[in-house]
């Protein structure tokens, strides 16, 4: 075993140090967020409309993971990408409050000092979010309230900034690519998705159900990994359609405010007209609407349409809002090939026996993000074969490795000179720092 020169040891030690520091204040932030929880709770019903049940959990969840940072020792031997006293700028999504505090962390404890910018639809909850960090970080994480586009060019120029993270949608930054390139510096963007659900005959029917329930329905449908595209086998399609509809008939449809509400009103006006204009497109092409499809204003009624295409918007485009386009298929290699054929691979969850393992390892991709000569396709950072998403989806951006292929996410970096794109699951904090 080789010896650590004094110095060397003494730089060692000052990490190991640092980052005690660090997980003592991440600790006090879970704590700060569980003792303003109704506050967080207000903030994200008056500022996104998501339901009282949905952003309670979403804070339960958050607290909890934040205490994971326990089982990343590992994390003691790391120092920033840009060196000591670096800077990343991480861009956030509107479909989020509590939940956002897991990227911030995941930043800063790796000693990247962090800048954050809210989506402007979640101007309390950035507020709010401020209000704990502010006496525990100081300067080390402070937040950034003007535009986008600004804020982006901002870091590109800015010499202390070593990386960009960006959550958001896939058409908004890919006209960067050559500015990150001139800039040399790196970027990591987490995208939309566009996740099949497939379930064989040979499927657990209520474990199938109650996960597509939940997971397509909370925040009103408006989470990248949401089931999206439906696919049943032709043997059960029928039945499970008959017992979808009747469940998605029980949802409590109104104010997010009620505790007792499931789905509220979208809060994009964008996502309203894209979910009008997939439905309409649907209807023209021979698809049926069994439940739900209207919109009042931005308010969608949980709907469940049959008899889907691969060509129809709805399965081509992202749905971001409470709308299940469901489709049969009639074999394995079928429902694969469907399945693959798409510019988003974020996650995919498969339920059945033998034919459904055989699915789930043709669609997963790597376990780590790795270099691709150009955009992979077919492929998903994430595949769940009977597990439900809230299992698949655990210590997400804290111990557990997430992102996609295609267009649902990757990484801009140049490395010895040379520009390349990286796809597949990724933790923030080991793509913005490096091995001491």
């Amino acid at each position: 075993m080789a010896l650590l020169t004094p110095r060397r040891r003494t730089f060692t030690l000052r990490i190991m140090a640092s980052f005690d520091h660090r997980y003592e204040k991440v600790l006090a932030l879970s704590r700060a967020l569980a003792n303003n929880q109704d506050r967080m709770v207000e903030a994200a019903v008056s500022d996104l409309h998501f339901t009282v049940k949905d952003s309670a959990q979403e804070v339960e969840v958050a607290t909890d993971r934040l205490k994971m940072y326990e089982q990343a020792d590992f994390l003691r031997h790391r120092i920033p990408l840009g060196g000591p006293g670096s800077r990343v700028c991480l861009m956030l999504s509107y479909n989020g409050s509590a939940w956002l505090n897991t990227a911030i962390t995941s930043l800063y404890m790796v000693g990247n000092k962090v800048t954050v910018k809210f989506a402007s639809k979640g101007r309390r909850v950035m507020a709010l979010t401020r209000e704990l960090y502010e006496p525990l970080f100081g300067t080390d994480v402070s937040f950034y309230f003007g535009h986008g586009k600004d804020f982006v060019e901002g870091a590109l120029k800015a010499p202390e900034v070593s990386a960009v993270v960006v959550f958001g949608f896939d058409e908004n930054i890919m006209p960067y690519e050559e500015a990150f390139r001139r800039a040399g510096k790196k970027l990591v963007f987490e995208g939309p998705g566009q996740d099949p659900f497939i379930v064989f005959p040979d499927a657990n029917l209520d474990l199938a159900m109650e996960d597509l329930m939940a997971a397509k329905f909370m925040y009103s449908g408006q989470t990248c990994t949401a089931p999206k595209r439906i696919f049943i086998h032709e043997s059960i399609y029928q039945e499970f359609l008959e017992r979808f509809v009747e469940r998605v008939r029980q949802l409590v449809v109104g104010d997010p405010a009620d505790p007792k509400t499931d789905v509220a009103a979208v809060i994009s006006d964008i996502a309203v007209e894209r979910i009008r204009l997939q439905l309409a497109n649907a209807r023209q092409k021979g698809a049926r609407v069994l439940v739900g499809g209207s919109i009042q204003g931005n308010l969608i009624q949980p709907t469940v349409v049959k008899d889907c295409t691969d060509e129809m918007l709805g399965m081509q485009e992202e749905v971001f809002g409470p709308v299940a386009f469901t489709s049969s298929f009639r074999i394995r290699e079928e429902v694969v090939a469907r399945a693959k054929d798409h510019k988003y691979g974020l996650r995919a969850a498969v339920f059945g026996g033998v034919e459904a393992c055989k699915t789930a390892q043709a669609l997963v991709g790597e376990p780590y993000c790795h270099p691709v000569p150009d955009y992979l396709f077919g492929k998903f950072g994430t595949v769940a074969c009977n597990q439900p998403r809230s299992e698949s989806w655990h210590g997400a951006f804290i111990t557990k490795a997430v992102g996609g292929y295609g267009y649902s996410g990757w990484i801009w970096e140049t490395v010895d000179g040379s520009f390349r794109i990286k796809q597949g699951p990724k933790l923030l904090r080991t793509e913005t720092s490096l091995a001491a």
